[in-house]
C-alpha cells in the first residue's frame, strides 16, 4: 500500500453560511494515471465537506436553507459563550470527511456530483487535507 504525502488546499469563504465547490482545486491534484483513493478531510469544527449535486445552485440555496430552518442561529436553549453552537451542529450533521475513488488519475464521481466545503460561521479562512492512497 502506497501513501503519497498529504497537500493542503485553501478556503477562503466570503459569507456566513456557504457552500464552495472545491471539486476542481480536488481533481488538479490528482496525480497522473493514479488509482486508489482521495481522502479529504476539514480540520474545523464549524464547517465540513459534503457531495452533491454540482449542475444547478439551487441545490444548494436549498440545502443551506434547510440546514438553517432545522438548526436555526438563535437558540435560546443553546449554551455555548461563543454563540456558534449552530454551526457546530450543522458541520457534525455534514461531516468532516469524505472517501472518492480514483480511476486513472480521475475522481470516480457521478455525472452531476461536486465536492463542497461546507461554511457555518464565516467568512473565513479555511484549509483541507487531501491525501491520495493507492491500494
Amino acid at each position: 500500500m502506497t501513501t503519497l504525502s498529504p497537500h493542503e488546499i485553501p478556503v477562503r469563504t466570503s459569507q456566513h453560511a456557504q457552500m464552495v465547490s472545491i471539486t476542481r482545486d480536488i481533481a488538479e491534484r490528482v496525480p497522473t494515471g493514479f488509482t486508489g483513493m482521495c481522502f479529504l478531510f476539514c480540520q474545523h469544527t464549524t464547517a465540513g465537506l459534503t457531495i452533491n449535486e454540482n449542475a444547478d445552485p439551487d441545490v444548494v440555496h436549498d440545502m443551506l436553507l434547510e440546514l438553517d430552518r432545522l438548526v436555526p442561529w438563535q437558540n435560546p436553549a443553546f449554551k455555548h459563550d461563543e454563540g456558534n453552537s449552530a454551526a457546530h451542529v450543522k458541520a457534525t450533521l455534514v461531516g468532516a470527511d469524505l472517501a472518492i475513488p480514483v480511476h486513472d488519475g480521475r475522481l470516480s464521481l457521478g455525472v452531476w456530483q461536486g465536492i463542497y466545503f461546507c461554511e457555518f460561521d464565516g467568512p473565513r479562512q479555511r484549509r483541507v487535507l487531501l491525501r491520495f492512497q493507492a491500494g
